[in-house]
């Protein structure tokens, strides 16, 4: 890898402040802390607050790049055009999985991605509630702690589990054709990317379909997978890009698992 960093202090930033900023929100959220940008899609004091000190402490990490989070683009768009450049850009989701946070459910996360050129060069995936982290650099695997992670071996199709989001091309809710498909053990979505691409990592489910690829949500988790073992394209086939945030996005654990999937869409 060209950008040389520590994987582990830009892990401990992201510990740091979800203990520090996040955690004491958890189940705490008081009048006036969450907020709609738009119906369905919340906000917390929680969000902002801790996007706002991972900026902070990303800032200067690498010579030359730039802090996109999530919630600065809610409020100017025109900031992902910092993708489109040459210069290294690290991706903010304060918290992956707001409206879990904001419910009282444990299903959230904090991720953070390093890329440059539309392509994934670091990925962190954590888990406050469960104090869990996965970090992976391109080419040198994917970690949790001192163990490498690797995805489920090639199993049979009826054993695959996974998440998935969106609709078929007939119009499908996806998550019911692929559940009854019959092909497929289990559709199982927890409603927080981040955590769905950490159970595929540690081979714990296969696949994980999602109708936009905003690159908050999967720069980091797609590479987690992929030096993990596993393969992560767009549903057409066409190699992941962070600077393209509208497209079907399926990660799985094989390409076999992926064609099976694609399969499934496409007939549904």
């Amino acid at each position: 890898m060209s950008l040389m960093i520590d994987p582990e202090i830009i892990a401990k930033f992201i510990r740091d402040t979800a203990r520090s900023v996040i955690l004491p929100r958890f189940r705490a959220l008081g009048s006036g802390d969450v907020r709609e940008k738009k119906p369905g899609d919340p906000v917390t004091v929680a969000d902002i607050e801790s996007e706002r000190e991972l900026t902070r402490l990303l800032t200067g990490i690498v010579p030359g790049g730039h802090v996109l989070g999530e919630e600065s683009v809610s409020e100017n768009p025109a900031q992902l055009d910092l993708l489109s450049g040459d210069a290294p850009v690290w991706i903010i989701d304060p918290i992956d999985g707001t409206a879990n946070f904001v419910k009282g459910n444990p299903g959230f996360a904090v991720i953070v991605a390093l890329t440059r050129g539309g392509k994934v060069e670091g990925g962190w995936l954590h888990n406050p509630v469960a104090d869990t982290m996965i970090w992976a650099l391109k080419g040198k695997g994917a970690w949790m702690g001192t163990k490498r992670l690797a995805v489920t071996p090639d199993i049979a199709a009826s054993h695959l589990t996974g998440s998935a989001y969106g609709k078929t091309p007939s119009g499908n809710r996806a998550g019911k054709a692929i559940r009854e498909s019959g092909r497929i053990l289990g559709v199982h979505n927890q409603g927080c990317s981040g955590i769905e691409y950490m159970l595929v990592a540690q081979g714990m489910s296969q696949f994980s379909l999602h109708s936009r690829s905003l690159p908050w949500d999967h720069a980091a988790g797609t590479l987690i997978v992929e030096e993990a073992g596993g393969y992560s394209r767009f549903l057409d086939g066409s190699d992941y890009d962070t600077r393209i945030p509208d497209h079907s996005i399926l990660t799985t654990s094989t390409p076999q698992a992926f064609q099976t999937i694609r399969d499934i869409m496409a007939t549904a």
